[in-house]
């Protein structure tokens, strides 16, 4: 029998692929993230997170110069600050780490895009995303603390604030703060549907925000709901989010494919500190080719509807981008 349809014609060559490629990973669509702590000269690796490292504002600095360099466009800045309190005061001193790493970034690299995360998990005692009533997590007088955060860190001198407590309404008070302090173009990125996840372990490491206690399914979302994600995402809009997050992402590319079809607005993932663990992990037993799964992996996230990726594997990735 002839065939006269032959899909295999459009995949001989790599010019054929190249030409008829539905989706195109570029370093344009990386975000890096950063973890910043107190002190000078000082560049700690996370064991967890091989290539990974906790670094003093100076060395942030530096960091940032050859992310730049690699045409990486933006960072995304945690910190462990140098005191811990009930309420987490510290996530909007203006002296600890993350403020004075998003002044010092944007004073020596001020065409890449700095984003502050906003949270209180690494401040608190408690290891909990806001303030407590007991061992509740009391939404709304956790609502003014980050809003508090938003505008030290706007402030500061950052392009976008990211909030990641997922307290209800928080976007809402955070737009209302960051307006009332004439941050007007400081954009939202909003973690709208982030989920109670086991991808976190390595990240809790890194930033030293494990809770004390009990978990966070009190206020993150259920691995099993979908529905609910949509319904995060409209009132994040509603609110005032500039840009709507999907975390964890390769386990959720379903949500992260539902979250595309119904919003005209940009949409991120954070690839987490897990998923990059296992690729490293089994890339470090010669199980697999790292260049071939994180390229594959980060495609597919860009497949799903992705136009920002957060990922640990970014400079590698726009290394690998480069050489073709």
């Amino acid at each position: 029998m002839k065939l006269s349809i032959r899909p295999r014609r459009m995949r001989i060559s790599e010019g054929v692929r190249a030409l008829v490629r539905e989706n195109v990973l570029s370093v344009d669509d990386f975000v890096y993230p950063i973890f910043v702590v107190p002190g000078k000269d000082r560049l700690e690796p996370i064991d967890s997170m091989p290539g990974c490292f906790r670094l003093s504002v100076d060395n942030a600095v530096k960091l940032c110069e050859k992310i730049e360099a690699l045409g990486v466009r933006g960072v995304e800045v945690f910190g462990l600050p140098e005191y811990k309190d009930e309420v987490g005061s510290a996530a909007w001193d203006m002296n600890s780490p993350v403020q004075r790493a998003i002044g010092e970034i944007k004073n020596h690299v001020p065409n890449l895009v700095v984003i502050g995360d906003v949270c209180l998990c690494q401040y608190t005692s408690h290891g909990h995303c806001g303030k407590l009533t007991g061992s509740y997590v009391n939404n709304d007088e956790t609502l003014e603390l980050l809003a508090k955060v938003a505008v030290s860190q706007a402030a500061a001198g950052a392009d976008m604030v990211a909030p990641s407590d997922m307290m209800d309404g928080r976007v809402a008070a955070i737009r209302k703060a960051l307006d009332d302090n004439n941050f007007i173009n400081t954009a939202i990125m909003a973690y709208s549907v982030k989920y109670a996840s086991a991808y976190y372990g390595p990240f809790r490491e890194a930033a030293d925000s494990a809770p004390a206690f009990g978990d966070r399914r009190q206020y993150q979302m259920d691995a099993a709901n979908s529905r609910e994600a949509m319904k995060e995402v409209a009132l994040d809009l509603e609110e005032g989010a500039d840009i709507i997050m999907v975390k964890p992402a390769m386990a959720y590319l379903d949500i992260v494919r539902q979250v595309r079809d119904s919003v005209d607005f940009p949409v991120a993932v954070y690839n987490v500190s897990g998923e990059y663990a296992m690729v490293k992990a089994a890339a470090a037993k010669g199980w697999i080719d790292e260049k071939r799964i994180v390229l594959e992996t980060l495609t597919a996230m860009k497949r799903a509807g992705a136009d920002i990726i957060i990922t640990y594997h970014a400079l590698d990735a726009a290394k690998w981008l480069r050489e073709g």
